[in-house]
């Protein structure tokens, strides 16, 4: 019986697909392994970037490196302006736990502000760029007021509340006295837990910060200045020196991040589904002519 030439194909590009993911994989294990086998001299980097709206996968990665034996020291590279109150509380906590197992350097790129800033203060020290944008330690709540615009398109609202404060911050009408001292006595003990947590951590007296602490902002030359950072330098600066606190001779072997566990099956299938559903997708496009279409 004839084979279809386009199901032989098919099975060949099956077969050739296993043979390439099992040899992708078992060179990825046969890294893990040779790892294993390292003499431990390793220094962990944690990407922080972007606004800070969620603390899962950072916290966890950090607690990866915190178990992983053979990573002596942790440098986080914060690159963010800051975020949430609790994602940036959740992982400061985690830095502060970490402390316990591992030394901690923070290295700080372009900005590393406000929350950025109050995760910073976790770590051991804190290394800047004389050009890197720090400091706004403050806390800011922001609402909008569309209630006149609401007016001009003929668009009413009608609230139905168990109690005054319920829609407090409504977007469709102004903010009273009362509630808008309420929404300021929440920003004042944010506030509050903000710079107590620096103070505390860089061991400056409170009235200092508070006398500094008004959302402005500071190169990473002026904040050394002011004892907000510890030294200036890059990133290779806060590894040598993550390195050196640790007790690691020479250079350390740097380490980004935690690859996620998988077995062999899953590595292969997930990938195969990817590169078919790509194949499919192309020649979709292709059937239908010219598009506008993200890639």
């Amino acid at each position: 019986m004839r084979r279809h030439p386009v199901i032989a194909g098919l099975c060949l590009l099956v077969v050739i697909g296993v043979v390439f993911f099992a040899a992708v994989y078992g060179l990825g294990l046969f890294r893990e392994e040779e790892g294993a086998f390292n003499t431990g001299e390793k220094v962990g980097v944690i990407p922080i970037e972007g606004i800070i709206s969620d603390s899962k996968e950072i916290v966890a990665e950090i607690n990866e490196f915190a178990d992983n034996s053979s990573i002596r020291a942790v440098v986080l590279r914060i690159e963010t302006p800051g975020g949430g109150v609790a994602p940036s509380q959740e992982i400061y906590q985690a830095v502060r736990e970490l402390r316990k197992k591992k030394k901690v350097v923070v290295s700080m790129g372009s900005v590393a502000a406000s929350g950025g800033y109050l995760i910073a203060v976790a770590a051991e020290r804190i290394v800047a760029n004389p050009g890197t944008i720090t400091g706004s330690i403050s806390a800011v709540m922001h609402y909008a007021n569309v209630e006149e615009l609401l007016k001009k398109v003929g668009v009413r609202s009608s609230v139905i509340k168990s109690g005054k404060f319920k829609d407090i911050g409504s977007p469709v009408r102004t903010m009273t006295t009362e509630e808008r001292s309420l929404i300021q006595g929440i920003v004042d003990d944010i506030y509050d837990q903000f710079t107590r947590t620096v103070s505390e951590n860089r061991r400056i007296p409170l009235t200092k910060i508070i006398a500094l602490s008004d959302g402005r902002i500071f190169t990473g030359r002026q904040a050394k200045e002011l004892g907000l950072v510890d030294d200036l330098g890059g990133l290779q600066d806060a590894v040598l020196l993550a390195g050196r606190l640790s007790g690691v001779k020479g250079k350390p072997e740097i380490v980004y991040g935690m690859k996620k566990k998988t077995t062999f099956w899953r590595y292969m299938i997930e990938n195969m589904t990817s590169a078919v559903s790509e194949e499919i997708r192309r020649n979709a496009v292709e059937s239908r002519g010219a598009q506008y279409l993200l890639q």
